[in-house]
């Protein structure tokens, strides 16, 4: 069989860029993990400035970085380097 070139189908995807500022605006997007739960929001807020904020994918957690786009695909969450991102995405909404 000779080998064929394939191109990705274009999915439309949500994401949101995590600025270690938009924490509320971030969970809002995801959901709050049952893991974290056990906290009060401003707990919350404290472990993750202390150990940053962690992404629950389908292939376990993720740290994600200030500047990480934290995107919803077809099967969860998962963090994405910028430069990752803005080689793969492009804004699919008017200015």
């Amino acid at each position: 069989m000779p080998i064929k070139k394939y191109r990705k189908k274009p999915i439309v995807i949500e994401a949101i860029q995590w600025t270690g500022d938009n924490l509320r605006e971030v969970i809002g997007f995801t959901g709050l993990h049952p893991s974290a739960r056990k906290w009060t929001w401003e707990e919350f807020e404290n472990v993750v400035r202390k150990n940053g904020l962690k992404i629950f994918t389908p292939k376990g957690a993720r740290k994600a970085n200030i500047g990480d786009y934290i995107v919803k695909g077809e099967d969860g969450f998962y963090p994405c380097k910028p430069s990752i991102f803005k080689k793969l995405m492009s804004c699919n909404e008017p200015a």
